[in-house]
């Protein structure tokens, strides 16, 4: 991952503007250690914090275009830009990056290439010929972005809220799948797959059809100069991302620059049972497993270092985000820069506990569409800023774009928890990857059941964060937290903690985007059976600590 600044039109040409903007863009330094750079047009700037992934050597950012009159600063990673480099021999590529390629395919397709592009990412472009530029998010929000506004009119776009908060009037989270144009000057949907109207699909089940997918997306991710990794905490979707990863290693370009030794890395309190069941997978996959272990000490040592860099006060995320924070922290050490993970396979296959109280097939499907929407809110969220923390790129093959278009077309009668018909939650998923010949993982394995919650890092852990609380958070405190947050009021003390703690960090107004939470409520439900069904959400998300990297 890297950080990207953007500041347009600031209406300031001075060296002290200049400056100011160099020391914000040092706020994102975290994202990208290994170089960083601006460019500056007239009263535009576009900073960069680079984490070089794909050509070390010479994908140094902002990038350009042959004459240098379009500019782009890109955060993420752009999967299909060989084929993309097909279609633009007409050009002279500069650097060897994946994402040099955003430059010349705005000149040739203008602002309607944004869909073209396979990857995560973020950007914005500057057209130095009028003065114009574009901001762009991919699909489902995996790389973050902000957007704002200055008292002087200026446009303000970054990878984190924290080089905004400052300087902005007011700030938003940039939406998926989304672009803004300056012609315009309005935001407008790219991507709107089928699924996104949430009408119901029926497209028959095909088994090989998902394994193949996301076989696929895995590979696709494998796409690195520089040594990575696997997270892996023993759950169905981390290990079958391991397994796809151990078993398509060889026939990758990256074997032959690292070895054909795939390393997997998991974190928990000690004796945790999820230490166990990625040990088992490790062993049974051939990996280089690490095992690290952190205290309920150490974690509460970390929340402040947490909440700063997550840039949210929801419980649930900050919970699960710290095992995160600590693990990438040690990976970081490793020499390793890039990891796959798991995250969006429950989104997507309506794997949460609470989903077998699902009533039909429409109500699950309907669910599983929010879900996915709002991941960008909480998954995304820890997956990126938990591992950019520590200069630590997270790949997440789940969240495919062709994946998941694929898995969101089945007859979502197939995703129904049956339980009389043997059918657990993400049957479609388990039964894709169930190989008789050749194995992806043990039975047992494939078949385990999702787990309310861990011993490990479960009732330990978060206890000793509401002791932590308890300990900070009076009940006087409580009584008058309306008057103090009356937006989002905090409901208990763990949570008035840390908004106490996000408060330190992000005081002004504008650390709220829109003016909405930074905690969105959940949407209001359709009918009492389906208020049933999203009420076991909240207690759901109490377990997914131990899960957090399934």
């Amino acid at each position: 991952m890297c950080g990207i600044l953007a500041v347009l039109g600031v209406g300031d040409v001075s060296l002290a503007k200049r400056s100011r903007i160099i020391e914000l863009s040092r706020r994102l330094r975290h994202r990208g250690p290994d170089w960083s750079g601006i460019h500056s047009f007239e009263d535009c700037y576009l900073a960069h914090q680079r984490l070089a992934i794909v050509d070390p050597t010479s994908g140094d950012q902002p990038l350009y275009n042959e004459d240098k009159t379009v500019v782009v600063t890109v955060n993420g990673e752009i999967y299909n830009h060989e084929e993309l480099k097909a279609k633009l021999k007409s050009h002279q590529f500069q650097t060897g990056s994946d994402c040099e390629v955003i430059a010349y395919l705005y000149e040739e397709y203008g602002e309607e290439f944004v869909d073209m592009l396979d990857g995560m990412f973020s950007f914005v472009l500057l057209d130095t010929r009028d003065k114009s530029f574009i901001a762009a998010r991919d699909a489902i929000g995996i790389c973050p972005l902000y957007m704002g506004w200055g008292l002087d009119g200026s446009v303000w776009f970054s990878s984190e809220m924290k080089a905004l908060s400052d300087d902005c009037e007011r700030f938003i989270s940039f939406p998926p799948g989304h672009l803004y144009s300056s012609k315009t000057g309005g935001l407008r949907r790219w991507y709107n797959p089928p699924w996104f109207s949430e009408s119901i699909p029926s497209t028959p089940y095909d088994p090989l059809l998902i394994r193949e997918s996301f076989e696929k997306a895995v590979i696709k991710r494998l796409m690195t100069d520089v040594p990575f990794g696997v997270l892996l905490s023993g759950g169905l979707d981390s290990s079958l991302v391991a397994s796809v990863v151990s078993r398509h290693l060889a026939e990758t370009k990256v074997v032959r620059q690292w070895g054909n030794q795939l390393h997997t890395f998991c974190i928990g309190l000690k004796g945790s049972p999820d230490l166990k069941a990625a040990k088992e997978v490790a062993d049974y996959l051939g990996t280089v497993h690490h095992e690290l272990h952190f205290t309920v000490q150490e974690g509460i040592d970390a929340l402040e270092e947490v909440i700063y860099h997550i840039e949210t006060y929801d419980v649930t995320t900050i919970r699960a985000s710290t095992p995160m924070f600590l693990m990438s922290r040690k990976i970081k050490s490793l020499g390793v820069k890039m990891v796959l993970s798991g995250e969006g396979s429950d989104e997507i296959f309506g794997g949460y506990l609470y989903f077998h109280k699902a009533p039909n097939k429409k109500e699950l499907h309907e669910e599983t569409c929010r879900k996915i929407k709002a991941l960008h809110l909480y998954d995304c969220l820890r997956a990126n800023k938990g591992t950019s923390a520590w200069g630590l790129e997270a790949r997440v093959p789940f969240l495919d774009k062709s994946f998941i278009n694929v898995a969101m077309d089945l007859d979502p009668e197939c995703k129904m928890i049956r339980r009389d018909i043997g059918r657990i939650e993400k049957w479609v998923l388990r039964n894709a990857f169930d190989d008789e010949e050749k194995p992806y993982l043990p039975k047992h394995i494939l078949y385990r059941q999702k787990e309310q919650f861990s011993d490990g890092v479960g009732y330990s852990w978060i206890d000793g964060l509401k002791d932590h609380a308890n300990a900070h958070v009076s009940d006087s405190m409580m009584t008058n937290a309306s008057f103090v947050y009356p937006d989002n009021t905090p409901t208990t003390k763990e949570a008035y903690y840390y908004r106490t703690v996000f408060e330190k960090f992000y005081p002004k107004n504008s650390s709220f985007p829109c003016n909405l939470s930074v905690v969105p409520k959940i949407m209001q439900c359709r009918n009492c059976f389906a208020l049933l069904f999203r009420s076991c959400f909240a207690f759901a998300c109490m377990y997914q600590v131990s899960l957090f990297m399934q």
